[in-house]
């Protein structure tokens, strides 16, 4: 830092750029490292569990509102296209019998249906299901 003397009086120039460097590198980081959870914007009233565990949102997630309509991720879909939207679904490198499945299901859902729903994935090779609740308080 250079000082500067004029009449007497002394002037100190801060260089700012190494703060701002700083920032972006912040900035930087926590955008690469901050992971989004895409969730339906579905409005659902899961059911409450005294076991309910938390699990990652990758992978499928099919929801089942009251009123009876699915969604393939944030897709609409029906019982019959359901198994076709499983079978189509590009996993990756994982097996289809390893690749998470997420099942939410409102509290107003019959058990018929969701049998039904299982039925489906299990018939399109998916083996490991999660069915989501809420935590009871």
């Amino acid at each position: 830092m250079r000082l500067k003397t004029k009449r007497g009086q002394i002037h100190s120039n801060v260089d700012m750029t190494p703060m701002i460097d700083i920032v972006f590198q912040l900035i930087l980081f926590f955008l690469v490292s901050t992971t989004f959870a895409i969730v339906p914007g579905i409005k659902l009233n899961l059911p409450q569990s005294h076991t309910a565990e938390g699990t990652s949102l990758q992978g499928i997630t099919i929801t089942a509102d009251k009123s009876g309509v699915l969604f393939f991720n944030d897709k609409e879909v029906s019982m019959t296209t359901l198994g076709d939207e499983l079978i189509s679904y590009d996993t990756g490198d994982t097996k289809k019998d390893e690749f998470p499945v997420s099942l939410e299901a409102d509290s107003e859902v019959t058990n018929g249906t969701i049998v039904k729903i299982f039925d489906v994935i299990r018939e399109s090779g998916y083996c490991v299901i999660n069915l989501r609740t809420t935590s009871e308080k």
